[in-house]
């Protein structure tokens, strides 16, 4: 009974392995698009900072999720995660434009464009998870 249970570890291992991978390309990749330095500030506890950064990883990893549960193998999983990779950057650039000075304003500490950034990203996620039904 133990031994059917666990049968289905090796796929687990590998997808779980590859999102680790996908996340961690995805905050290498949108920390270096951003020009205000994410990590630093919220070392330095900005929590505009925090709310932007951590609402886009949700946005990125609701489609690695879907990607994860709908994909017909590993490759197929990363296809998929670069694009959505790709419509989370594509997010914050569109973010930008209503709010020209928004990466300067999250440096600044303000909430209220990290929140806007955040929630656009998260929306986006959601909206991009639903639609890679395959």
């Amino acid at each position: 009974m133990i031994l059917q249970s666990l049968a289905g570890l090796p796929a687990f291992l590998v997808y779980f392995c590859t999102a680790i991978i996908a996340v961690t390309a995805y905050l290498f990749v949108y920390t270096r698009v951003t020009p205000h330095n994410e990590f630093q500030l919220i070392r330095d506890n900005d929590p505009a900072a925090a709310i932007a950064l951590g609402l886009s990883l949700l946005g990125f990893t609701l489609p690695l999720v879907s990607a994860i549960a709908h994909s017909v193998n590993v490759v197929d999983c990363l296809i998929w995660a670069l694009i959505a990779l790709i419509v989370q950057v594509i997010v914050y650039y569109l973010v930008k434009i209503p709010v020209p000075n928004l990466s300067q304003r999250i440096a600044a500490g303000e909430l209220a464009p990290a929140i806007w950034l955040g929630l656009a990203s998260l929306s986006a996620g959601a909206l991009n998870a639903a639609s890679m039904i395959t």
